[in-house]
């Protein structure tokens, strides 16, 4: 697990250094990689950071927010859709499905840079670099 972080911090701060685009966060990538064996919790994720864009730009017009307050937004935003998320939804999915987030921070990083840059790109970028992260580790792992 280290050893994939590490990897997906590295790989995140290239990709970001070369394109200049994020992919959500520069730990973001690491952590999808290792639930990228779980789709249905890396999509629950993606659905969640949505949620935080949308509740976002709701706020946004009656609160000034921008920089940090819009960044504190978005990880509180996302904390608590996680908890609404994992306290109500188990009883409406069937037994055995996984539909969970990948922690609770990680879909408000998602989404805070989803705000700044569109979804299309943060997704493409969070996708191209998890799944780099994810073969390296396991490249990696077999030796």
């Amino acid at each position: 697990m280290l050893e994939v972080a590490l990897i997906g911090v590295f790989v995140s701060s290239l990709f970001v250094e070369f394109t200049g685009f994020y992919p959500g966060g520069i730990v973001v990538p690491a952590y999808v990689a290792l639930y990228m064996n779980q789709p249905f919790r890396v999509f629950g994720t993606i659905l969640v950071a949505l949620l935080c864009v949308l509740f976002y730009k709701l706020i946004s017009r009656f609160v000034i927010l921008f920089g940090r307050r819009r960044f504190v937004m978005m990880i509180l935003l996302s904390g608590i859709l996680v908890l609404i998320w994992r306290r109500f939804l188990p009883q409406y999915i069937p037994h055995g499905f996984d539909f969970a987030t990948v922690g609770w921070i990680i879909p408000g990083l998602l989404a805070n840079n989803m705000e700044r840059q569109g979804f299309i790109l943060t997704i493409l970028a969070m996708i191209g670099v998890s799944t780099t992260v994810y073969f390296v580790g396991r490249v990696l792992m077999l030796l």
